[in-house]
């Protein structure tokens, strides 16, 4: 993918697009995709759950004007579900319709044809003409046989359907792959990627993500609200609050006419940010909130 295919001349480029569309990044963020971008290789972007993995995806595409396409990983993911398969029930009465004295070739040529075609995300990537941002989402919740599968398409960024012939990319679309970290990703996968570490943004950028995030939010409310959270993602706890959840919780605090984070607000709005009653209850014991 060249350069002129997401419409990002530099790092600042990529910097000043994604602060746009309500992405603040930082320089290494930016230089990263600017180089996965001008390179045409794809970016693994590892990192704790909640830290803008996903988001960042979003908004490369928002930014650019490209389509989104996600393929959404999970435990069992199989390649009907992330290449294509064909719709069995419509060849089934195509069958159930065509003439008894047609030849079963005739008939077998008609049914695996792409009338009867479900293309599924990647083989949807790979055939778009214009501008595409390919999110493999969550990675390591797959199976390790669907890595062989995306080395494969991302090999040579072609697809074979025996029935169809071979599917080529005409236009390479940007892919973003994200991993939480669950399970270690096959060396052979990373070593065709460039690598992205995020973690959870210095309390000076989030307190910015949540100011232009936030329209009417006080910037010291903003600040007690980004050292609060920081201090919770501190302990011993279940699931830290993300990025999302601290947005949240600012929002929390205004809808509820709230101008301090105080221990009565924080007792009283716990819910937004910690979603396991012990998170809740460790929260409430180390801040030493009442109620």
């Amino acid at each position: 993918m060249s350069a002129d295919d997401l419409a990002f001349g530099s790092p600042a480029d990529v910097e000043r697009g994604l602060a746009e569309v309500g992405y603040l990044t930082d320089e290494a963020i930016a230089t990263t995709v600017y180089l996965a971008q001008t390179l045409g290789k794809p970016l693994l972007v590892e990192g704790p759950a909640g830290v803008g993995k996903t988001q960042l995806a979003k908004a490369v595409a928002e930014a650019s004007g490209a389509e989104l396409i996600r393929l959404q990983c999970y435990e069992g993911l199989d390649e009907a579900r992330a290449l294509y398969e064909f719709n069995y029930k419509k060849q089934l009465l195509a069958i159930q319709a065509s003439s008894g004295d047609r030849a079963w070739s005739d008939t077998h040529d008609d049914i695996f044809s792409e009338e009867f075609l479900l293309e599924r995300p990647l083989l949807a990537a790979i055939r778009r003409t214009g501008r595409t941002v390919l999110l493999i989402d969550e990675a390591d919740k797959a199976d390790v046989e669907v890595e062989g599968l995306l080395l494969e398409v991302l090999s040579d960024f072609q697809i074979t359907i025996p029935e169809l012939g071979t599917v080529a990319a005409v236009r390479r679309p940007f892919v973003l792959i994200t991993s939480n970290a669950a399970r270690e990703l096959s060396e052979a996968l990373k070593r065709r990627c460039l690598y992205l570490h995020l973690d959870y943004p210095a309390p000076g950028r989030e307190r910015d993500i949540v100011l232009s995030q936030v329209p009417g939010i006080e910037a010291a409310l903003a600040e007690q609200l980004v050292r609060t959270v920081g201090t919770l993602r501190a302990l011993e706890i279940k699931k830290a609050p993300s990025v999302a959840e601290t947005v949240d919780w600012a929002r929390t605090l205004l809808a509820l006419g709230l101008d301090e984070l105080d221990e009565q607000a924080v007792a009283r709005t716990l819910g937004v940010v910690l979603k396991h009653v012990s998170d809740q209850e460790r929260a409430r014991k180390e801040l030493g909130l009442r109620g």
